[in-house]
């Protein structure tokens, strides 16, 4: 039976909340969005179940975060639909008010390293490698363009972006990009102390308004600088033969051709 996209999970009286996300390599997708959407809009809302929500954890099935996005749903004729979504799930995240965080082990890459970079926390355990590797496919990150180099040095997040070169738990937590990291094995354990030491303690409505108030920078570069970026990818970038070959050469597993242009 294939896993589900995105499963729910409570813990703590209801005061955490667990999506976990799914599906083989736990692919961002266009119907994973859409979910994630979805569980979002009901998280940010503080009346009703949500009143006593103090943390929304994203995590993988398995041993990895996530893979990244769906390569067949970035090409021309889908990727026009897809690529608007996603940057509208991220949006929503950025602004969701109450506090955020990425449990990440093993890979978390492209579309999955963005959604973990839009949560307000990342915990990860020593086995995790973050990357944006779009590059080696023709294209580039939309939204790991406009978060990194608001997160971290803008040479580190430059020399990302254009290399696609991973960095591993440690240099991730050094440069800023994660908060937590601990042994594999032990990062279930580490986060729930966390969560009992300084979550659970707060008022849930004041962790949202110190949420909003701690993000309110990142939410402004972010809504100014998405549509930019999206009109660059799919209005310019995706009109270039090396955009589509590389897309389609990594599907079909074979060396990619560029003619640069």
């Amino acid at each position: 039976m294939p896993h589900q996209l995105v499963s729910v999970h409570e813990s703590h009286g209801g005061a955490v909340r667990e999506f976990v996300l799914g599906g083989k390599g736990n692919i961002v997708t266009e119907a994973m969005v859409t979910l994630l959407r979805a569980h979002i809009r009901g998280a940010a809302d503080g009346g009703g179940s949500g009143r006593g929500l103090k943390l929304l954890i994203i995590r993988g099935d398995g041993s990895h975060f996530s893979y990244g996005a769906s390569v067949e749903e970035h090409l021309p004729g889908t990727v026009e639909r897809m690529l608007p979504a996603f940057h509208a799930l991220i949006g929503e995240l950025l602004h969701c008010d109450v506090p955020t965080l990425a449990r990440v082990s093993g890979l978390c890459l492209g579309g999955g390293f963005e959604l973990a970079l839009a949560c307000a926390m990342i915990w990860c355990d020593d086995t995790a490698k973050f990357g944006v590797p779009e590059i080696t496919l023709g294209v580039f990150p939309p939204v790991a363009s406009a978060l990194l180099p608001a997160k971290i040095a803008d040479a580190v997040a430059v020399e990302m972006i254009l290399t696609g070169r991973p960095v591993s738990a440690a240099e991730a937590h050094r440069v800023g990009i994660a908060n937590a990291v601990v042994p594999a094995g032990t990062l279930d354990t580490a986060l729930d102390d966390f969560i009992k030491m300084a979550i659970l303690p707060r008022s849930a409505s004041s962790l949202r308004f110190a949420t909003a108030a701690a993000r309110m920078q990142l939410r402004r570069r972010y809504a100014d600088d998405i549509a930019a970026l999206e009109s660059l990818y799919l209005g310019r970038l995706m009109s270039t033969h090396d955009a589509v070959e590389g897309l389609r050469a990594f599907l079909a597993k074979r060396p990619h051709e560029w003619k640069d242009a």
